[in-house]
């Protein structure tokens, strides 16, 4: 990393190393708006600030917003390349270019930690943890499909729970129904076989049914031959429900090898990815993804995408095609085939088969963004709607509601008690403007949402008034969750700095819009869009602050039987709760576990467990 010593962002470029590394650019308010890696620090970094540059807009805008700058030195280009995608998945900065939800995708996961592996839907992949992840995938309810699918094709246990097959129990329902036929809570599964339907669902996983397909039809016919019937039933059965999605999957190479292909479509809205899945010459499965901040084109797009896609992805193809070729094609082939333990190629096609594959897979991706434009309008025009009738409602029909805030509590018996806020503009949320508060004005853990309300509201304006660059934007309108108290008392935290913006109250009860000084509150109709985006802001602040409290709450818990263990101080409890996550899996771990964790020594992990087992 550069220098402790504090420096200038002209001081920090003009020591800048001739190293690989990344760099990472910084805003007034310390947070970080990009990283880039490069093989020579110095004449990248510099290059963003030569005045002859010939800059892009989205590259013109950025460096207007630097304010900072830091460094990490790596040994080579591929390690810089590794760093600069795990840094953008953990901070996703503004002006890179990004996958949109990205953390939403879900993958499909092999339980291969377990001693009888199941399917199941994750959305967070943990590298190193033993089991086998596919995807990522953009489509909820076909994964959803799929895991359906796999537990009537391949008899896994469907349970939550964990078994080591010895015999605790008498078999469950699942057991009687079919759906779970090993039955290892009852000691009944055998081992071998399970381990073979658990390579058949992999194989199954990775796309490659025809080669599941004929395993089977050879099984099915030895069993047969061994008068072993019932199993050759069943097997039949898998079988036809393998034939069924081979015949779907369309022949689309003749190449036998492993392709994916990549078509890549931009414009000021944005970016779409449609990604075609070729394994062994058949197109077994399609998804497309949405970027975001890729103004500066397709071949930044593609570039970007192909780092960000193939950094959690389950499976590496031995090819990769491309729309246009990327200025990073070697580097990236390099962690492509580290990853993948064997050769991967990344091409642009320019005639042939390969050719006609990118062109479908284009207009696909064509369609994707076209749909993107139109579901974007429409739902901008429905918000636009309702944010019309919502001011004409409150008599600010020529003020736009560009900007709404909206305020709320969560408290126990008036402990833990903490606030939050959030922004929508334009009628959506801006999560980077989300803010939260800890109350500190209540004495003796007495309830009191009116003062809590008065505390937030009060903060809020403190640091509006103070010019803080967090709370400077003015708020066309402000959501207080409540009735006439709560709107009462925030008003008044406002007036006592000056401020007189526009502010009500929605009560949970009865949906009630409650405006200063008015007697009577507004009530929507039922099914009225202005009363839905009411909801929509309460509905999330009350997530947002509900949230905050569970955490705050959940770390005073664990700080405090934690506390109460002789010989565990701030260093070894902040240890503790690193390594095991939370004090419920710590109770569940053994002595010699606890021992394993940073600073423990096997006599003080025996006195926390007899501890914990005794709490």
């Amino acid at each position: 990393m550069s220098s402790s010593v504090p420096l200038t962002l002209e001081e920090k470029l003009k020591n800048l190393p001739t190293n690989p590394g990344c760099y990472i650019y910084k805003d007034v308010e310390g947070q970080i708006i990009y990283v880039g890696k490069a093989i020579n620090l110095r004449n990248r970094v510099r290059s963003y600030f030569q005045k002859s540059a010939n800059h892009t807009p989205k590259t013109r805008r950025l460096v207007a917003h630097i304010a900072d700058m830091d460094w990490v030195l790596t040994d080579t280009e591929l390690e810089a390349l590794i760093l600069e995608c795990n840094l953008i998945k953990k901070h996703q900065p503004k002006y890179n270019v990004r996958l949109r939800d990205d953390k939403q995708y879900p993958y499909l996961m092999l339980t291969t930690s377990e001693p009888f592996p199941r399917v199941l839907i994750t959305r967070r992949v943990k590298q190193g943890d033993g089991n086998k992840y596919f995807g990522p995938y953009t489509n909820g309810a076909a994964v959803r499909e799929s895991v359906d699918l796999i537990y009537r094709v391949f008899p896994l246990v469907t349970c939550k729970k964990e078994w080591t097959n010895k015999k605790e129990q008498k078999p469950c329902l699942y057991h009687h129904m079919g759906r779970c036929p090993e039955a290892p809570c009852a000691g009944l599964a055998d081992k071998e076989r399970y381990a073979q339907t658990v390579k058949d669902t992999e194989v199954f996983l990775q796309g490659r049914q025809d080669s599941l397909a004929k395993n089977l039809q050879a099984k099915m016919e030895t069993a047969a031959e061994n008068l072993e019937f019932e199993r050759a039933a069943k097997l039949r059965d898998q079988l036809v429900a393998i034939n069924t999605i081979v015949e779907r999957q369309k022949v689309v190479s003749t190449t036998t090898g492993d392709q994916d292909v990549m078509a890549v479509v931009a414009d000021e809205t944005g970016a779409a990815v449609q990604m075609f899945f070729i394994r062994g010459g058949k197109l077994i499965g399609q998804e497309h993804f949405l970027l975001d901040g890729a103004e500066d084109g397709v071949g930044e797009a593609t570039a970007e995408f192909l780092k960000r896609y193939y950094q959690d992805a389950s499976f590496v193809p031995s090819e990769i095609l491309l729309p246009t070729h990327v200025e990073e094609l070697e580097i990236i082939e390099s962690w492509l085939r580290q990853k993948r333990g064997a050769k991967v190629t990344i091409s642009v096609p320019e005639r042939g088969e390969k050719k006609r594959l990118m062109e479908l897979a284009s207009a696909n991706a064509e369609q994707a963004l076209t749909q993107l434009r139109a579901a974007s309008a429409a739902e901008q025009s429905r918000i636009d709607s309702a944010l019309g009738e919502l001011a004409t409602a409150l008599g600010m029909a020529n003020n736009p509601l560009t900007r709404i805030e909206a305020y709320d509590n969560s408290n126990i018996q008036g402990r833990h008690a903490v606030g939050g806020m959030v922004v929508f503009e334009r009628g959506k949320p801006k999560k980077s403007e989300y803010r939260r508060f800890k109350i500190a004005s209540l004495p003796d853990n007495t309830p009191n949402d009116f003062a809590m309300m008065f505390e937030v509201l009060t903060r809020r304006f403190a640091q509006m008034a103070e010019g803080n660059t967090k709370f400077t934007q003015k708020p066309d309108l402000i959501i207080v969750d409540g009735g006439k108290g709560q709107l009462s008392a925030a008003q008044d935290a406002m007036k006592q700095f000056g401020y007189d913006f526009p502010m009500i109250g929605l009560a949970k009860q009865y949906e009630q819009v409650f405006l200063p000084g008015a007697h009577e509150p507004i009530e929507f109709p039922r099914n009225a869009p202005a009363l839905f985006l009411l909801q929509r802001v309460r509905d999330e602040v009350h997530r947002w602050a509900i949230t905050y409290h569970r955490n705050v709450r959940g770390s005073a818990a664990n700080m405090s039987i934690l506390d109460e263990i002789p010989g565990i101080g701030p260093l070894r409890r902040k240890n503790l709760l690193k390594f095991f996550g939370s004090v419920a899996k710590m109770k569940k771990a053994s002595a010699v576990e606890l021992a394993k964790a940073p600073g423990m020594s096997p006599k003080l992990a025996q006195e926390v467990f007899d501890y914990l087992k005794g709490a």
